[in-house]
């Protein structure tokens, strides 16, 4: 299986071919990827070097222009680094794109922590009228891509190499509904459906699956708390309680409780696998299982 990069790669060397409206920046990484799109459209695909401010200067100019510009890197580079540029260059402007990200929490943790971004989700909710689309495999993250490049809105797409064994069917943006139970609501996002199935297997719980998390289902959740207790476990592969506040105002008129797994905020050091940073944040089936049935009861 090809990876969500790989992915984003090919489908946007396709879409430049297919839309000039569209423009890409880049910021060295995945150059070597957009090697011929670089080459057929110099107007319109840009590599500004390792200067991360500047990719999204030069988005926010392109999107003056009446482009839309898809701007990518690494997250810790691409929402971090340059962030007085995207809420200056893009909400101040009020001119509008599409960030897409690799690199998700700690998909390459032999980089260290500066290559990590598990915060990256809540620094966006500081800005108005992002959308975040979190896909959870190499399909739904093409969906997501296409829609996101068709759209004229601001738009961020989290990539990561962690990813599901099979796609799900990416609707308009709410909540899908993939198991029904009584004891609470288990939501996971994107990539942790595989592990979060394997963890609630033989519980009575409703599992529900978000590759858009902002804007927020409420409507969705509120559904679900309607047909089972209102406990709800938030499973999300980036700073853990990054969603809480949205779920606590989306059940305000519903006596609750909400509790938010995810990437803790003490920095893990040794850095082993993908897959022993998700032992290590306890986001493997292993671990989510008894937090998850001890909240529930």
């Amino acid at each position: 299986m090809d990876t969500m990069r790989d992915r984003f790669i090919a489908t946007t060397t396709r879409l430049l071919d297919e839309d000039p409206r569209l423009a890409l920046v880049l910021a060295e990484i995945s150059r070597d990827g957009f090697g011929p799109a670089l080459a057929r459209h110099p107007e319109r695909a840009i590599n500004v070097g390792i200067r991360e401010q500047l990719l999204i200067g030069v988005g926010g100019g392109i999107a003056l222009t009446g482009l839309r510009p898809i701007m990518h890197t690494f997250a810790s580079f691409l929402v971090e680094r340059p962030f007085e540029q995207l809420k200056l260059d893009f909400g101040h402007q009020g001119t509008h794109g599409v960030l897409v990200s690799a690199g998700g929490s700690y998909d390459w943790p032999a980089g260290g922590f500066t290559h990590m971004a598990p915060g990256d989700v809540a620094l966006m909710d500081t800005l108005d009228g992002w959308s975040v689309h979190v896909p959870g495999h190499p399909d739904e993250a093409e969906a997501l891509l296409r829609r996101a490049a068709a759209s004229e809105e601001s738009v961020y797409v989290r990539l990561s190499a962690h990813a599901n064994a099979s796609a799900r069917p990416v609707g308009r943006g709410g909540f899908d509904v993939l198991r029904e139970g009584a004891r609470g609501v288990v939501v996971a996002v994107g990539p942790m459906l595989d592990a979060v199935l394997a963890a609630t297997e033989g519980l009575d719980v409703t599992v529900l699956y978000a590759t858009t998390v902002r804007p927020f289902d409420g409507a969705g959740l509120r559904r679900a708390v309607a047909a089972a207790r209102p406990d709800v476990v938030l499973v999300e592969p980036y700073l853990a309680g990054t969603s809480t506040a949205a779920a606590n105002d989306a059940l305000v008129e519903v006596p609750h409780r909400v509790l938010g797994l995810g990437i803790g905020r003490r920095e893990l050091r040794r850095y082993g696998t993908v897959e022993e940073h998700l032992a290590g944040q306890g986001l493997d089936p292993a671990g989510l299982r008894p937090r998850i049935a001890s909240f529930l009861g």
